[in-house]
């Protein structure tokens, strides 16, 4: 009895023991399968904040900053501005930061800020150092061209002025400044002849009238490259303001029936346009629509206008050459121009100004909305800055074959592989543009046409000059080669190449 009390007190202990143990296994199985559960709780969250990191450095790298400068942004006057680069994908910032890849600059940035001296190549600015050239009124209005009535600057040319105005007795005139306000046909009596900085000018007599009333066309133009000369025009569009009072009956004395203004009358207003404007025509089709309506081929004035511009820039550019040489490349650079034009009865065209910065508020004219931000677009299309390539790629100059390669930009292949080109070599101009002639800044030159071609949209190049096709383009090379620096000599045989491969670039 003893000895079966001993036997069962041991088995009772060894199961107590074999009890304890197992609570044990199963309290260290349990710790095991929770700090699995943390560490693998912890390395989900490492994975996601690493993609969540990934995510935000991709999104930083594909993300684009421009930065829009201008006085009293909060008025709105650059919300149009603001509007198309942010549906471009760009960060916008009304004031300077460290990284910027656009800058955007109501005012003329080059005489206020340093950081302009030491721009990276993708970095991108509106304006051209030395664009004062042309858009300087009194520059302008004093450069001899039959387009422009004539002008005298004051106080130089008082006595230049008085001795044409013998000859001349019943021409009107006006008195401007740079500033372009308080405008008016002034008597000789009541002129300020000492006054610094403005300049006298012959009012244009007899102009155009449509529903009564004088108007202006405003012609948006693109400088893209200063060497060599590259130069669109928005082709799509045009701005037509007219004076809110009718010509007649005449009176100098009310500016508001020969000076547009701000307080202009849109064209959706006026009678003659008001029906096809409503039925979603642009502003320029309405006005060849009614041009056509009173027996006028539109191309003719058009044409006349762009033959102008072309004038203007290939005077200056020069001046705006030698401005740029002060900064490392004058490839960061693009320049968009207003050329605002009249028109006189006989239908000649007359360059009253140009507009550095032109007006892109719509807030007066709601319906501009669609004109100004079409704008900005096509021109921001045009420079690259609305590409793909300026949002994934660090540089918005093409340095690789994905878009445009050499075999994009090489032409005339027939001259290049003749005996001619073979014996005389690069020295002739048939053979310059033959690829083992071209130099590495040369092929990049045309790599960057090609893709504004490429990217132009409405834009349509006015210079190199372009033609409807092939012969007539050959013509007008003929025409104008002689006139030319080498750098635009050049680029003008390359588009008469790429004219020749494909029609399409003969526009």
């Amino acid at each position: 009895m003893r000895l079966f009390n001993k036997l069962t007190s041991l088995v009772i202990l060894i199961l107590i023991f074999g009890i304890l143990l197992i609570i044990m296994n199963i309290y260290e199985l349990q710790k095991v399968r929770v700090e699995q559960i943390h560490l693998h709780q912890k390395s989900t969250k490492i994975m996601s904040t690493n993609k969540s990191s990934s995510k935000r450095i991709l999104s930083e790298k594909l993300s684009r900053v421009v930065w829009i400068r201008g006085k009293k942004l909060e008025t709105g006057y650059l919300n149009n501005v603001f509007n198309v680069f942010k549906y471009l994908g760009y960060s916008t910032f009304a004031h300077q930061i460290l990284k910027w890849d656009v800058l955007w600059s109501h005012d003329y940035p080059f005489l206020e800020l340093d950081v302009l001296n030491k721009l990276k190549p993708h970095q991108k600015v509106n304006h051209f150092p030395g664009s004062g050239f042309i858009t300087n009124k009194v520059s302008l209005a004093t450069t001899p061209f039959d387009f422009i009535p004539k002008a005298f600057k004051l106080p130089e040319e008082v006595n230049a002025f008085k001795e044409h105005i013998k000859q001349f007795p019943d021409k009107l005139w006006v008195q401007k400044s740079n500033s372009h306000r308080g405008i008016k046909i002034l008597s000789i009596k009541d002129m300020d002849f000492t006054k610094g900085g403005s300049f006298i000018q012959e009012y244009v007599a007899n102009p155009l009238l449509i529903d009564g009333q004088k108007f202006d066309v405003g012609i948006y133009t693109i400088l893209t490259s200063i060497d060599p000369l590259r130069v669109y025009v928005l082709e799509s569009d045009a701005l037509f303001r007219f004076c809110p009072e009718k010509y007649y009956p005449f009176d100098p004395s009310n500016p508001n029936k020969y000076i547009v203004e701000d307080n202009y009358t849109p064209m959706w207003e006026m009678p003659a346009f008001s029906k096809v404007f409503y039925q979603n025509y642009s502003f320029k089709e309405s006005f060849n629509c009614y041009l056509r309506s009173q027996g006028r081929n539109p191309d003719n004035v058009w044409n006349k206008i762009k033959a102008a511009i072309i004038s203007v820039y290939l005077e200056k550019e020069k001046n705006i050459f030698q401005m740029t040489q002060s900064y490392k490349s004058s490839r960061n650079f693009f320049e968009m121009v207003r050329f605002d034009f009249v028109l006189d009865k006989y239908y000649n065209i007359y360059l009253m100004e140009a507009n550095m910065s032109p007006n892109l508020a719509s807030g007066h004219h709601h319906l501009n909305t669609r004109l100004y931000e079409h704008v900005i677009y096509n021109l921001l299309k045009l420079v690259g800055i609305g590409t793909l390539s300026s949002l994934h790629f660090p540089n918005i100059i093409p340095t690789n074959d994905v878009e445009v390669s050499d075999v994009d930009i090489n032409v005339f292949s027939d001259q290049c592989i003749s005996q001619e080109c073979e014996n005389f070599g690069c020295k002739r101009w048939e053979c310059r543009l033959c690829s083992y002639c071209m130099t590495s800044s040369e092929k990049l030159i045309f790599k960057v046409a090609y893709l504004e071609h490429k990217t132009r949209e409405s834009c349509q190049r006015i210079f190199p000059p372009s033609a409807g096709n092939f012969q007539e383009m050959q013509s007008k090379v003929q025409a104008i080669f002689s006139q030319l620096n080498d750098a635009n000599k050049l680029i003008t045989l390359w588009f008469l190449g790429k004219c020749q491969q494909d029609l399409s670039w003969c526009h």
